[in-house]
């Protein structure tokens, strides 16, 4: 047996060599920055909110208990919905994600407390989000929202925002950098 083989024959692969440093591609890291989509992001985020929403009313009355730390799990669900549709590098897909997340916070609280308002009076959630007047929203805020709701929606906003950046691997963000370094070119 060589020597070769037998130094093989438990290591593992080397990913960090000398010999598997290629140059980066500067064409790669401006197909990665062509690739965002601020619109995808968005919308996602848009779906995402009306989805979990709906969920989190269903399953709250459906055990009959408002569960307001979900803000959060939405806030999870909305950062890596913009993550997945809008492929962002920089610091706009964050800031999409945390004002969708508190969005999507009061969308939510909004669609729960209308559900068991709903089974309070026997019709539907959407006879009483559309009987909702200007007289109701203080009314609302009063008894519904409270000091831990806005500390939920500031913590969904965070972690939507901490998972809204695309995460790249390491020869995708040398060219990246590659791509930054040599002036943005191709932009």
């Amino acid at each position: 047996m060589s020597e070769e083989q037998r130094k093989q024959v438990l290591r593992l692969p080397k990913r960090h060599s000398r010999e598997r440093a290629a140059r980066p591609d500067p064409k790669l890291g401006g197909r990665i920055v062509r690739a965002q989509s601020l619109r995808g992001a968005i919308a996602a985020a848009l779906l995402a909110i009306i989805a979990f929403s709906v969920v989190w009313a269903m399953l709250s009355t459906a055990l009959d208990r408002v569960f307001p730390w979900m803000t959060v799990v939405q806030g999870l669900i909305i950062g890596l919905a913009v993550r997945r549709a809008g492929r962002g590098l920089d610091w706009r897909f964050p800031v999409i994600a945390a004002v969708a997340a508190i969005v999507g916070a009061l969308v939510g609280n909004v669609i729960v407390a209308a559900s068991f308002t709903a089974a309070e009076f026997d019709t539907g959630t959407l006879a009483v989000l559309r009987a909702a007047t200007n007289f109701t929203w203080p009314v609302f805020f009063d008894e519904v929202i409270t000091a831990a709701d806005a500390i939920y929606a500031l913590a969904a906003a965070g972690v939507a925002a901490y998972f809204a950046n695309r995460r790249l691997t390491r020869d995708q963000y040398t060219s990246y950098r590659a791509w930054q370094e040599n002036g943005k070119a191709g932009r």
